[in-house]
């Protein structure tokens, strides 16, 4: 439980730095970092699949955020400045390596079950749902809200990204 205390001070440390910070990329990093955090509490809390939606929509909202800040935030540093922001960066990088290596410790022996659910569906699926496919009866009666839930988040940031990435410019009456 400590861990996951420990994740949740360094989201917060993470959200105050990007708004605190005068840099957008700087800005933008951190909030990046928040939710590589956030996935890696995800996985000590043994939700995997939420975790890997997480890591998808952190990844696809990180491109089109640097992306659009590229060119609008031009920083200069050398030096002493330069050493500072690398080591900042390894640190924090190190540190989520190393939840993220407590995560997977944690976790069961690939192909052991981790809930015994499963087991459940497999023995009453057919008769409560009537489908004789047990995927599906399971993603779509069992866990429908939850496919329902990581269906929107997968869609809304395909549709975000390809709102943002699209070429921009005014069609001629031509063509």
């Amino acid at each position: 439980m400590l861990e996951l205390y420990v994740l949740l001070g360094l989201m917060i440390l993470g959200a105050i730095i990007a708004v605190e910070t005068r840099e957008l990329l700087s800005s933008i990093i951190s909030i990046g970092a928040v939710g590589f955090i956030l996935c890696v509490a995800f996985l000590r809390l043994h939700a995997p699949d939420i975790a890997i939606t997480q890591l998808v929509v952190e990844v696809a909202v990180l491109i089109v955020l640097i992306r659009a800040t590229i060119g609008r935030d031009t920083a200069i540093t050398s030096g002493r400045g330069e050493f500072r922001s690398i080591a900042l960066l390894t640190g924090l990088v190190a540190v989520i390596v190393f939840f993220a290596a407590m995560g997977l410790r944690c976790a069961p022996p690939f192909g052991e079950p981790l809930l015994t659910v499963s087991g459940t569906y497999l023995e009453t699926g057919l008769e409560k749902t009537g489908a004789a496919n047990i995927v599906s009866s399971v993603l779509l009666d069992f866990r429908a809200y939850d496919t329902l839930g990581e269906v929107t988040v997968l869609f809304a940031s395909v549709a975000g990204a390809l709102l943002f990435l699209r070429k921009k410019g005014k069609k001629t009456e031509n063509g």
